[in-house]
C-alpha cells in the first residue's frame, strides 16, 4: 500500500535525517578525536609584554583586521561581510569584550576557534575562516595571538550578527563532515617554520610556512572545489595550489610560475616591491588585494617578505606557455590614429590617458596592460569589475600616494565594455580571449553596477 506524503511526515523526515546527522557529526568527534582538538588545552608560556608583542605581529601575517575590522568600525569588533556563493557571513567580534567578544575564551577555545573552525560550545564555524591554512600554525604562534587579543586589543562590546546565509544550508552540523573531509588536523609544530634564518633551505621553508600558514594565500588564490573547499591546501598536494581562485566577482590570480597568467615575470624583488607598497613596475593591487598589503603585508619584515617571494617563485608553472611578447602593432595603430580594430575608439577615449597607447602605462603610477597577467587571465571578470566600477592603490607607508580609476559602469555600455576588454586582451602582444555584452550584462548584474546614462 503506497503511503500519502503528507506536511507531518514530511516534517518527521527532516527530524530523522537532521537526528542521523547530528549523530554521525559526534561519531566523527568521537573517532577522530583530534580533529576537535582540547578546550582545556593551557597556554605553556607566560603572558608578558614580549608574547604580546609577538602575537601583534603574527595577527599582521594572518591578516585578521582586514577580516575582523569593518570600514568605520572598530578594529578587531568585527561585522564584516564575506560574500558566499549561499550568502553572506559577518565576521566575528574578536576583541576581549566578555559578553560579545572572546573575553571568556580559554586558550583552548582560542586554539580550537583558530586552528580547528569549533566555537566553544562545539558547533563549527563557516569554512569562510581559513581555518583549513591556520590548521599549520605553530603552537608558538597561536599562543602569542592568543596573548595579543586577550591582553592587547581594545575590547569592544558589538553583537556578532546572524548571516544571510537561508536555512537549512545555515545549519551548523553538516560542517562537522566538511571539516573531517577537507580540513587538516593541526601538525605539531615544526622548527623550520618558525626560523628565519637567512639561510636559502630554512628561508624557503620559512616561505612556505608563511603562505600555507598564517597568510593563508590558498584561501583566495586557489581553485575550489563542488564542496566550495579549496582543491590544494599546500605545494605538495599538486598544482592547482596557488593557481587562480575567483573571490566576490575579482580573479585571484595565478601566484605559479606561469609565464603569461601568473608570476613568470616577476622576480622576487618584483613581488617584494609588489607586497611591500601595492605596485611595482608589473602591477598595481585591487579588489581585496588592497586590503591585504594595506593591513598585512606592507607591514611584515623585509625577511619575511623575501621567504613569501623565494617561495612563490619556488612554484613551477604550466610548461609549454610562451613568455609574453611585446608587440607594437597597436601602439603604432592608435598613435597614427587608426581606430577601425574593435574597441580601439572607446581605448583611446576613455583609457588612454593613464594606461598610454602603447599600453605600457606609467611604472608604479597606472599599471602596465601589456603582459598583464590579469588582463591575460582565462577568466575576465576582473577586468570588466574593474572598468566598471574601478579601483584604488593601497595606501602604504613606502607608497603614500593613492593613485584612483574612475568607474565607467555610468557612461559605457555593456557593448562598450566588451569591446574595451577586447581591445585591451589582444593588443601589444596580449592574446586572451575575446569578450562579449552578455559577459558584462551578467557581471554588471552581480555588482549592482548602475547602467549607463543613456539606456536611464
Amino acid at each position: 500500500m503506497k503511503r500519502r506524503l503528507t506536511p507531518g511526515r514530511v516534517v518527521a523526515g527532516l527530524i530523522g535525517l537532521g537526528v542521523v546527522g547530528v549523530g554521525g557529526a559526534w561519531l566523527i568527534a568521537v573517532l577522530f578525536g583530534g580533529i576537535g582538538g582540547d578546550r582545556s588545552a593551557k597556554l605553556v608560556q607566560p603572558i608578558d609584554q614580549k608574547l604580546i608583542a609577538r602575537g601583534a605581529y603574527v595577527a599582521v601575517l594572518g591578516d585578521c583586521s582586514a577580516c575582523h575590522t569593518a570600514p568605520g568600525g572598530k578594529a578587531y569588533a568585527g561585522d564584516l561581510p564575506i560574500a558566499t556563493p549561499i550568502g553572506a557571513v559577518y565576521t566575528s567580534n574578536i576583541t576581549p569584550d566578555e559578553q560579545t567578544g572572546i573575553g571568556r575564551y580559554s586558550y583552548g577555545d582560542f586554539e580550537r576557534a583558530v586552528r580547528r573552525g569549533l566555537r566553544p560550545d562545539g558547533s563549527a564555524l563557516y569554512p569562510a575562516m581559513p581555518f583549513p591554512s591556520y590548521a599549520r600554525m605553530t603552537d608558538a604562534d597561536v599562543q602569542a595571538l592568543y596573548a595579543y587579543f586577550t591582553r592587547g586589543v581594545q575590547p569592544v562590546a558589538q553583537a556578532n550578527r546572524r548571516s544571510d546565509i537561508p536555512w537549512p544550508l545555515s545549519m551548523r552540523w553538516p560542517l562537522s563532515y566538511w571539516r573531517w573531509l577537507f580540513a587538516p588536523t593541526p601538525a605539531s609544530t615544526s622548527p623550520a617554520s618558525e626560523t628565519t634564518d637567512a639561510g636559502a633551505d630554512a628561508l624557503l621553508a620559512r616561505g612556505a610556512y608563511l603562505v600555507e600558514g598564517p597568510a593563508h594565500c590558498g584561501a583566495c588564490h586557489t581553485p575550489r572545489g563542488l564542496g566550495l573547499q579549496e582543491k590544494a591546501l599546500t605545494a605538495q598536494d599538486g598544482a592547482a595550489y596557488l593557481s587562480g581562485g575567483v573571490v566576490n566577482n575579482f580573479v585571484a590570480s595565478d601566484l605559479r610560475g606561469d609565464a603569461v597568467t601568473g608570476l613568470g615575470g616577476w622576480s622576487e624583488d618584483d613581488i617584494v616591491e609588489f607586497l611591500r607598497t601595492g605596485r611595482n613596475h608589473n602591477d598595481a593591487a585591487f579588489g581585496g588585494m588592497t586590503d591585504v598589503v594595506s593591513h598585512s603585508t606592507q607591514f611584515m619584515t623585509n625577511e619575511d617578505l623575501r621567504a613569501i617571494a623565494q617561495f612563490l617563485k619556488s612554484l613551477p608553472g604550466e610548461q609549454g606557455e610562451a613568455r609574453f611578447a611585446y608587440k607594437p602593432a597597436a601602439a603604432t595603430a592608435l598613435a597614427a590614429g587608426v581606430v577601425s580594430t574593435r574597441g580601439a575608439l572607446d581605448y583611446l577615449n576613455s583609457c588612454a590617458a593613464c594606461h598610454r597607447s602603447t599600453g605600457l602605462g606609467y611604472a608604479e603610477t597606472f599599471p602596465a596592460l601589456a603582459g598583464n597577467p590579469v588582463v591575460n587571465d582565462a577568466d575576465p571578470s576582473s577586468l570588466i569589475n574593474i572598468v566598471l566600477n574601478g579601483g584604488s592603490m593601497a595606501r602604504t607607508a613606502k607608497a603614500p600616494t593613492r593613485f584612483t580609476m574612475p568607474p565607467f559602469a555610468d557612461r559605457l555600455s555593456d557593448q562598450e565594455v566588451a569591446d574595451i576588454v577586447t581591445f585591451i586582451r589582444s593588443s601589444w602582444g596580449n592574446n586572451a580571449s575575446a569578450v562579449d555584452a552578455a559577459q558584462v550584462a551578467k557581471l554588471r548584474q552581480a555588482l549592482n553596477a548602475p547602467p549607463p546614462a543613456a539606456e536611464r
